[in-house]
């Protein structure tokens, strides 16, 4: 399985503007640049991007984990926050911090941190990211 997305930027790195797309057209010339990824322009960044792929990677492999364990959730929600720090002269995305907050009916506590555990480290974005992977999971009633 291949996926496909496109970048075309013009201009400077500061001053320039870009635009994204992918394959299946959820991104359609989507705008970004500078202000977009340090400032609060409206538009999207690579960072954000990532963080939408790992939040949704590892809840999907979760929702997985816990069909094999005999469990369905009635809701997986996560949030991945992607720490893009500056590195020398250049950055680096140092971190991503994944806040999960569950619903799994009859899922005991140390279950649930078992299977979630395991999910974050074999959801393939987890595996491709070199960055410190935190995960504070809540199993709520």
């Amino acid at each position: 399985m291949i996926r496909k997305a496109n970048a075309v930027w013009r201009g400077t790195g500061r001053d320039g503007a870009g635009a994204l797309s992918s394959a299946s057209g959820v991104l359609s010339d989507t705008p970004y640049s500078f202000k977009t990824r340090f400032e609060d322009e409206p538009g999207t960044n690579p960072e954000e991007l990532i963080a939408a792929a790992h939040a949704g990677c590892f809840t999907m492999a979760l929702a997985f984990a816990l069909q094999r364990e005999g469990f369905t959730p009635q809701e997986l929600s996560t949030e991945a926050a992607v720490s893009l720090d500056q590195d020398g002269a250049g950055f680096k995305i140092t971190r991503s911090a994944l806040t999960l907050r569950a619903k799994v009916p009859g899922l005991s506590e140390a279950k649930f941190r078992e299977v979630a555990e395991a999910a974050e480290k074999t959801c393939p974005v987890s595996r491709v990211l070199n960055a410190e992977i935190t995960l504070d999971a809540l199993l709520e009633d």
